[in-house]
């Protein structure tokens, strides 16, 4: 698998993950949780550009 496509797995996983969290965050009141989630879901969302990035540039 190439790089491009192993990025937007992981950056999927992450984005996934970091929802998760938002969401239990939000359901249990817990800021730093939810705060952990929105991060971790932004990076999954740029984890996905870069792999695009790639992909468009044949890597």
């Amino acid at each position: 698998m190439n790089s491009g496509n192993t990025d937007k797995i992981k950056g999927a996983a992450h984005e996934a993950k970091g929802k998760v969290k938002e969401i239990a965050g939000k359901a249990t009141g817990d800021k730093a949780l939810q705060g952990r989630g929105t991060a971790e879901k932004l990076g999954g969302k740029a984890q996905e550009k870069v792999g695009d990035a790639k992909k468009a540039l044949g890597k």
